[in-house]
């Protein structure tokens, strides 16, 4: 169990990455974890596009940039792009009775995983929502129907340091009855 805490504490948003690329084989174990993760009605209403060459993912890293947003994303040696896809009939209508966004929820959930994964096997990540979707659909040939909901850095940080984590207390956030 300790293993899993320890995960958890290292994971952290990388916006450092060194020019080694990330291996195929790991995007791919990183792939599949987010595959398994569980979602409403087993609707499991992702699909995952892993960019590692070279070639293509310089013309991602553009994409993610806004104004002072995202400039580490240019030495990001690879992507996984997360797309959204039709949820099951079952998870739809559950969401529209109880005024719940399963998708989203779903994609998050999937998203963590294939972050976990990632840092389970020495790589570092950063999830980045800020992206030009028209131009990213254009490039990956995702039909215009779809959205693109998220995409993760993923690379070998440049550093092995892992930064404190600032975050609110547990009382702040949590209660136990």
């Amino acid at each position: 169990m300790q293993d899993f805490f320890n995960l958890v504490s290292r994971r952290e948003s990388c916006r450092d990455y060194a020019d080694t690329p990330a291996e195929p084989e790991k995007l791919v174990r990183c792939l599949d974890a987010a595959r398994l993760a569980p979602s409403a009605c087993n609707s499991q209403p992702w699909s995952f596009i892993a960019v590692h060459s070279a070639p293509l993912a310089l013309k991602i890293g553009p994409l993610l940039q806004g104004p002072g947003m995202n400039r580490f994303a240019l030495a990001c040696p690879a992507f996984v792009v997360i797309v959204e896809e039709k949820e099951s009939m079952t998870a739809r209508m559950g969401a529209r009775l109880k005024g719940q966004d399963f998708t989203s929820l779903d994609i998050g959930i999937a998203a963590a995983h294939l972050c976990l994964a990632a840092t389970a096997q020495g790589l570092s990540t950063c999830m980045v929502g800020w992206f030009d979707e028209p131009k990213l659909k254009a490039l990956l040939s995702i039909p215009a129907e779809k959205r693109v909901r998220l995409v993760v850095c993923v690379g070998y940080a440049r550093t092995d340091a892992i930064r404190a984590k600032k975050r609110k207390s547990l009382e702040e956030v949590a209660q136990v009855r």
